[in-house]
């Protein structure tokens, strides 16, 4: 059953792929930074290796409209609720991707997680799923396969001293 999956999602990935590569061609994303252009082909290669991983991605930039910032993935694993932020390099001679979710990142993406969870259904109790924060990197180096890395529970709701 799991090979029939990853068939699936490898086909599913595929074509994405394919769209995107018609949709350069036609022009569409000509006006695009390249950079955000890179954030969202990693984004993409990051939901499709979760989607791999077993987890269940239930969001991808998800904006609550009145605070700024979004969270890139939301993703179920199992019964945790992960928050995912999705860091694309195309090179790795100045730092390493994760280092780019700094305190000021960490910030935001946990304001955008506790509005993630009060709009939850049936959350007016208080009661709410367990959670944690991860980290996918994406290195898209030239000449070589792209390569992705989870780091689960890269971060807390609070920061240590």
């Amino acid at each position: 059953m799991q090979k029939v999956r990853n068939l699936r999602i490898g086909a599913l990935e595929r074509c994405l792929a394919g769209l995107d590569w018609l949709a350069l061609r036609r022009g569409r994303a000509a006006d695009r930074a390249e950079h955000l252009t890179t954030g969202e082909r990693g984004e993409e290669a990051a939901f499709f290796y979760l989607r791999r991983k077993g987890f269940t991605v239930v969001a991808r930039g998800w904006k609550d409209g009145l605070t700024p910032g979004d969270l890139d993935l939301v993703a179920w694993q199992g019964d945790v609720l992960c928050f995912v932020e999705v860091k694309t390099r195309r090179s790795k001679d100045v730092a390493t991707a994760s280092s780019a979710v700094d305190r000021h990142k960490r910030k935001i993406i946990r304001r955008m997680a506790r509005q993630y969870l009060r709009q939850l259904p049936g959350n007016s109790d208080g009661e709410k799923p367990d959670t944690r924060f991860d980290i996918v990197t994406v290195y898209e180096l030239p000449g070589k396969p792209r390569e992705i890395q989870l780091i689960p529970a890269a971060f807390g709701w609070s920061e240590r001293a």
